[in-house]
């Protein structure tokens, strides 16, 4: 269900910015993420019997994520989407968890996906999912700073502290 709500947050969030110029990158990569995704959820209940206890220690450590994204997807605001949109004229976001981590969304998705069929002894599939989602982040990742670099423009040269 928080999965559902966040979809349709980022729904609403993706209509914003293109409606005010933004521009995607990467765009063909994304269906593959709702693919992953996808399965990964569908997943879990056929490779988990629903009598099955989970591990305390894994759930409450996929737990304690939760908040984490939220605090994400506070930080963005109006930014935050399942796409990678850039609005030309923005800056990226320094709040947040976006102090100390460029991508601190990715960073916990990278964590829940093994974590939660971990939980259950669905080992197979958290290593399957898991090392699929990092092939994917890996190439995300790129996208992304190439598209955020390019719309900060060319580097400017720092001034140097040494004078001649």
């Amino acid at each position: 269900m928080q999965r559902l709500f966040e979809l349709l947050h980022a729904a609403r969030n993706t209509r914003r910015l293109r409606a005010a110029g933004a521009v995607e990158h990467g765009a063909a990569h994304y269906p593959l993420f709702v693919l992953l995704h996808g399965s990964w959820l569908a997943s879990l209940p056929l490779l988990v019997p629903w009598d099955r206890p989970g591990d305390p220690w894994l759930l409450a450590a996929y737990l304690a994520l939760q908040p984490l994204r939220f605090w994400v997807i506070r930080s963005l605001g109006p930014f935050w989407t399942t796409r990678v949109l850039v609005l030309p004229g923005s800056t990226p976001v320094r709040r947040g968890p976006y102090r100390w981590l460029r991508h601190p969304n990715y960073a916990i998705v990278a964590l829940e996906i093994p974590l939660l069929p971990l939980a259950f002894g669905a080992t197979g599939a958290a290593i399957l999912f898991g090392a699929l989602n990092l092939a994917l982040l890996a190439r995300r990742i790129r996208i992304e700073n190439a598209a955020l670099a390019a719309a900060a423009g060319p580097p400017q040269p720092s001034p140097s502290p040494i004078t001649r």
